[in-house]
């Protein structure tokens, strides 16, 4: 009978030990746009003036079944379907490429992009596996305001990824050799870098001019003096041209 017990107990502890591996959860794809920055990357990075809730601290788990045109996907996080919502907008050209950044990587049948709800680029994996990082070039994209919802179908299971880019594409190209006005204070003179435009969305790295002087742009910002951002500010002060 002793070694009858002993098995007993061998194959309890066994079950115990396989019973958490059983039930633990197959790892899945995750992945959210970060550039332009996507309604869940404003939140995740604190640039929006409102509460995000749980989203600000994943953004790349926007996932809900296949065929939602919501920018939540109806995955519970319904403050990105919220257009009332001031969620910022970032200026782009007609064409612009849009950049995944995927936490686990997972075999993809395709990526659709609407535009306003119309359906505008499709690209198909096969069931490939992508990489950490993803990025597609939409071109011809209308002028004016416009809500890009990207929608990253898994190829294995029934769900989708799901990240919504608000955008305003400029309506034709600037004048590349522009006139200088001595009377304008963000007159960009005999710098290189663009003069700064209160209205414009600026990115990490992206340098403007004001006054003889060059600022480069440490994080997303709008609106913010580069005169006026000080030593801790979004704007580093780079020196005269």
């Amino acid at each position: 009978m002793r070694w009858r017990s002993t098995l007993v107990a061998a194959v309890t502890g066994a079950l115990a030990l396989m019973t958490p591996l059983a039930l633990a959860p197959a790892a899945s794809a995750h992945g959210w746009i970060t550039d332009p920055p996507s309604r869940a990357d404003h939140c995740a990075q604190g640039t929006v003036t409102f509460d995000c809730g749980g989203l600000q601290y994943e953004p790349q788990s926007v996932e809900a079944p296949k065929g939602s045109m919501q920018c939540s996907g109806g995955s519970g996080f319904e403050v990105l379907d919220d257009e009332s919502l001031p969620w910022p907008r970032t200026s782009v050209g007609s064409t612009v490429t849009m950049k995944w950044q995927l936490t686990a990587r997972h075999s993809t049948s395709t990526w659709e992009y609407f535009v306003d709800g119309v359906l505008h680029r499709t690209f198909d994996d096969g069931g490939a596996q992508p990489g950490a990082v993803v990025e597609h070039t939409l071109d011809s994209l209308p002028a004016g305001d416009h809500t890009i919802l990207a929608r990253w179908n898994v190829a294995d299971t029934a769900m989708a990824f799901y990240s919504c880019v608000d955008v305003t594409v400029g309506g034709g190209s600037p004048d590349p050799t522009p006139t200088p006005d001595p009377t304008d204070p963000t007159d960009p003179g005999d710098c290189e870098a663009p003069a700064w435009d209160s209205a414009a969305v600026y990115l990490g790295g992206d340098q403007v001019s004001v006054d003889g002087r060059t600022y480069q742009a440490q994080w997303w910002t709008r609106g913010e003096d580069p005169t006026a951002s000080g030593q801790w500010g979004v704007w580093n002060d780079l020196g005269t041209c």
